[in-house]
C-alpha cells in the first residue's frame, strides 16, 4: 500500500496516478510492493529528521528509511517541497520532473541502487529518468 501524508501545504493532484506510477516502478525493478509512506513536508521539518535520526545538520531533498524484507518494499520517504522547488530552478527542470525525480529515488534507494560513489550516482540518474519516463498525465 502507497500511502501520501503531508505535513506542509503541498498536496498531490490525482494521488491515484502517482500510486500506480510507483506500482509500475517496483513491478519494473521485480519487486514487490508493501506499505510505503511519502511525507512531503517542509525544509525544516525534514532537518529536525535529518539532525535527530541521520546526526546530520544540513537541508536535503529527501531521506527515505527503509524497512524492507527481502524483496517486498517498506519504507517512509520524506519530500522537501522547498528543496524540490529550490532543485527545479537550479537544475532548470520544471517542479513536477524534480518532484517525480525524488519520488522515484527513494523506491530505487529501496531497489538497492546508491548513490554514494560517482559511478553509483551515474547509474541511481540514469535509473531515475528511466522511471521518470514511465509517468504519464492522463488527459
Amino acid at each position: 500500500m502507497i500511502s501520501f501524508n503531508y505535513e506542509s501545504d503541498f498536496t498531490l493532484e490525482n494521488e491515484s496516478q502517482f500510486e500506480a506510477w510507483i506500482q509500475q516502478i517496483i513491478r519494473s525493478e521485480h519487486k514487490s510492493e508493501g506499505e510505503i509512506n511519502y511525507i512531503f513536508c517542509d525544509d525544516a521539518y525534514l532537518l529536525e529528521i535529518n539532525q535527530k535520526y541521520l546526526d546530520h545538520d544540513y537541508y536535503t531533498d529527501i531521506i527515505s528509511f527503509d524497512y524492507s524484507v527481502a524483496n517486498e518494499l517498506h519504507g517512509d520517504i520524506f519530500i522537501s517541497i522547498e528543496r524540490v522547488t529550490e532543485n527545479a530552478q537550479t537544475f532548470e527542470v520544471s517542479f513536477q520532473h524534480e518532484l517525480l525525480r525524488v519520488m522515484a529515488h527513494g523506491i530505487l534507494h529501496y531497489c538497492g541502487y546508491k548513490d554514494k560513489s560517482d559511478t553509483d550516482t551515474q547509474l541511481m540518474r540514469q535509473k531515475e529518468d528511466e522511471k521518470i519516463s514511465m509517468f504519464h498525465v492522463e488527459h
